[in-house]
């Protein structure tokens, strides 16, 4: 019996060392997607935690998970064109911490949303303003290909110096000043004018020349029949259509028959 109770309380005791060992070696669990900063009496580690569970000592060490995820950013800018005038962007922004620099971006900047105040959104209107004072309001639309082009040069520079990585960037909309607008569209109606006067002009042009054409050709057709036409001509024509009947001649004092010989012989004079 004795021999019993001692199994029990031994089987109890560890049991209880199994718990206190659980409770005074804590661990913490890092999900997918995130790493974990490991801290000493609050100072950062060199060492990242990855994916998992983790063992760690209490009071010692503490953890703080970090979003390694794509981010999306959305912000609304306004920035100077090189012709002076006011272009309004809204813009969407990918970006994500470097993992293998999770723990040097929490020490230096904090965590995403210190991120986001302090380094993503200045760094979008930067370069927004840098890159649109490049080139003129007309060319923001024109030219908007070469206009993301630099944008992805210079977010992918500055933000590579805070340990973030530069994903993408949308320009999601871009707008003008209501004068600007009207101005455009002022420009766009007169321009249509302008090729509508240019259409009609060239159609009067045209038709004149068809006109002059069709008279040339009138006047050649004319100098044509002229010289093919001679009197020896008309005269074996008129001959050539007689019907053999002697036309009537009447006078005042009797009625008589042409005479085809002289008409023949007038013909030839």
């Amino acid at each position: 019996m004795k021999k019993h109770n001692t199994f029990n309380n031994a089987g109890k005791l560890t049991a209880l060392l199994c718990l206190l060992t659980l409770l005074l070696t804590p661990f913490v669990i890092v999900n997918a997607g995130e790493r974990g900063v490991l801290m000493q009496f609050g100072h950062v580690q060199e060492q990242i935690l990855g994916e998992g569970i983790h063992l760690i000592i209490p009071v010692v060490n503490t953890v703080k998970r970090i979003s390694i995820r794509i981010q999306k950013q959305e912000i609304s800018a306004e920035a100077a064109s090189k012709d002076l005038q006011n272009v309004f962007i809204d813009v969407a922004l990918n970006w994500h911490i470097l993992p293998d620099k999770a723990n040097t971006i929490f020490q230096q900047i904090g965590d995403t949303n210190n991120i986001i105040e302090s380094i993503i959104n200045p760094a979008i209107e930067e370069v927004l303003k840098s890159v649109i004072a490049q080139y003129t309001a007309e060319e923001v639309i024109t030219k908007r290909a070469n206009v993301k082009i630099q944008l992805d040069q210079a977010l992918t520079t500055k933000l590579g110096s805070y340990n973030i990585a530069f994903d993408d960037i949308f320009l999601v909309h871009i707008r003008f000043s209501e004068k600007f607008r009207e101005a455009v569209e002022s420009k766009q109606i007169a321009a249509q004018e302008a090729k509508r006067a240019e259409f009609i002009a060239l159609k009067a042009v045209k038709e004149a020349e068809v006109k002059v054409n069709l008279a040339k050709g009138e006047a050649e057709a004319q100098s044509l029949l002229r010289n093919i036409l001679t009197p020896q001509l008309l005269q074996r024509q008129a001959i050539e259509k007689w019907n053999g009947r002697l036309p009537l001649i009447i006078g005042k004092d009797n009625l008589k028959l042409g005479n085809i010989q002289e008409l023949i012989t007038a013909g030839e004079n």
